[in-house]
């Protein structure tokens, strides 16, 4: 799995919004989709590197594509 930085939730929820992602739900986790891709968010800080990569490659993105949104 790609490794990226470990991040706060809401850093992450705002990269991915400017993706074009939307909030679906939230409660303990942050649900959000593009229409394709569906991507949970777990309510950490920091979120774990390996979980943040784990969502990045859900969402469609490569490690350098996801940071170059953070």
């Amino acid at each position: 799995m790609p490794r990226l930085p470990g991040v706060n939730h809401l850093q992450a929820v705002r990269a991915l919004e400017k993706a074009g992602f939307q909030i679906i739900r939230q409660g303990k986790h942050i649900t959000m989709s593009d229409g394709v891709h569906t991507v949970q968010i777990p309510r950490h800080n920091p979120v774990n590197a390996f979980t943040m990569g784990y969502i990045a490659q859900k969402a469609g993105f490569t490690p350098q594509a996801f940071r170059d949104l953070l």
